[in-house]
């Protein structure tokens, strides 16, 4: 008996539709109140969102005078991560100091 030999082709067609969605972003804000510290407003965020000290104090302004001032726009988990640390880290300081996070539309 000979053995089995299956016929090959060369050309592969290899086709994906496949559609790659990204991840939904969210908006997190930093919300004004009458006992943080403008300086720990800056603290957060250079420490917390990596924003240098220039953009830190104008982003701190528009909290103190418009009641909130956008820090970032992240993925979910890193939206909500930077929101727990925000309020974990005013806990510990003796802040009221509130972040919110939410989805970005555009």
């Amino acid at each position: 008996m000979s053995p089995y030999v299956p016929e090959i082709e060369n050309d592969v067609v290899t086709e994906s539709e496949d559609e790659v969605r990204h991840p939904s972003m969210y908006r997190v804000f930093l919300l004004n109140d009458d006992y943080t510290t403008m300086a720990f407003v800056v603290e957060i965020l250079v420490h917390v969102f990596g924003k240098s000290i220039n953009e830190s104090e104008r982003i701190m302004l528009l909290v103190h005078r418009e009641g909130a001032g956008l820090c970032g726009v992240y993925p979910y988990e890193i939206a909500e991560t930077k929101v727990d640390t925000v309020h974990h880290l005013a806990r510990e300081n003796g802040f009221p100091l509130k972040c919110i996070m939410e989805r970005d539309e555009s």
